[in-house]
């Protein structure tokens, strides 16, 4: 997926209010009321949701069962939600947090590195191939919670609720390669901003393609090869479009941050914010890390056709497999230019935030 930072002017934003306010979302039936309408009268307090990608399996798995049934029941009737996607809604993923931070709904969730337009610093959350395990990948999250707190507070006027990975960020290819060195001199579409300067860094043209257009930018040879979680690919076709797989996460892990506006979450009662916060911890977040851990398996066996495949139809790509070569290459570039840019650009503030929490979880250090 990629990050779409084309900011509304001031009067798309209010166009934009008005066009994708609750109630005519509700009229116009692009909005799902998840529970009865009777329901939703006896509630206490109810939410308007907004997910991530409505076709993927984050949204599917555990952001709608979550919010349309897993909170609602465990709050006894006391909570209701109305839920959509912003991909349902026509708002692209990068104004998600803006549009939450005005109030035109309550919860949203997108991928962290869609926002970095508005805040740069959010994309110490997400750096390419410093977690190359999920168990490595979530030690790292943890370790930036607080930063990404800091950051939800203070851009978005929100409350981080929970932060739930995508598999790994993998390159899928149209022409045959063997490994990293192959990708010199092709196109490739990134998953963020580090990623496409780490591409151009290893002499590949990091191109910046929607995930909905990336099939269609594949047979037209816009592109050459293009990144994405494994998972993610599978489910989009990707496989039909492409021949080689190389599962070196050099698109990171693409968390998703759920977050709360700020003013809605300081006028809940004590007690509903407690049973969010307790439920969205064990009945989301850590079911969707767990998950992680099998998944990329699960994801390459449908890919390659070589495994059981429960997801599907099991395609034939050819994996290519990764070389500590390309792993030290990458590391190099990484550390060298990618981390050192997005010092630059975050301020020197967050760079030793940084180093002391991320930094010291991965051992890697901006220089």
């Amino acid at each position: 997926m990629t990050a779409n930072k084309n900011r509304f002017s001031h009067k798309e934003r209010k166009m934009t209010e008005r066009r994708l306010s609750i109630p005519a979302l509700v009229a116009a039936g692009a909005l799902a009321a998840v529970t009865a309408a009777g329901a939703a009268q006896a509630a206490d307090v109810t939410f308007s949701v907004v997910g991530s990608w409505s076709s993927l399996p984050l949204y599917k798995q555990y952001e709608a069962p979550f919010w349309t049934k897993t909170l609602p029941e465990a709050s006894g009737g006391k909570i209701a939600v109305e839920m959509t996607t912003f991909n349902q809604m026509g708002v692209k993923g990068g104004d998600v947090f803006r549009l939450l931070g005005e109030g035109v709904f309550d919860v949203g969730m997108t991928v962290a590195d869609y926002t970095v337009g508005d805040a740069p610093e959010l994309e110490g959350l997400d750096v390419p191939l410093i977690a190359t395990t999920p168990e490595a990948a979530r030690a790292a999250v943890d370790a930036a919670r607080p930063m990404v707190a800091d950051i939800m507070r203070d851009r978005f006027k929100a409350k981080m609720l929970a932060i739930a990975p995508y598999p790994p960020q993998i390159i899928f290819c149209k022409p045959a390669v063997k490994g990293l060195g192959d990708l010199k001199g092709l196109k490739v579409r990134g998953s963020g901003r580090m990623t496409t300067k780490l591409l151009d860094a290893l002499g590949a043209e990091g191109v910046n393609v929607g995930f909905s257009e990336v099939p269609g930018a594949l047979q037209r040879g816009v592109i050459d090869c293009a990144i994405t979680g494994s998972g993610s690919g599978y489910s989009a076709g990707w496989h039909e479009v492409t021949t080689h797989v190389m599962p070196l996460p050099l698109g990171g892990w693409d968390p998703v941050v759920t977050a709360v506006n700020l003013d809605k979450w300081n006028g809940l009662p004590a007690d509903v914010k407690a049973l969010v916060e307790e439920q969205i911890k064990t009945k989301f977040e850590a079911p969707a890390w767990d998950t992680a851990a099998a998944s990329l398996a699960i994801d390459l066996a449908c890919l390659t056709g070589k495994g059981d495949c429960p997801l599907g139809k099991p395609a034939a790509m050819t994996l290519v497999s990764v070389t500590d070569a390309d792993r030290a290459t990458a590391r190099k570039v990484l550390v060298e230019t990618v981390l050192p840019d997005w010092a630059k650009r975050a301020g020197d503030a967050w760079k030793v935030r940084w180093n002391d929490s991320v930094g010291k979880v991965t051992g890697v250090q901006i220089p």
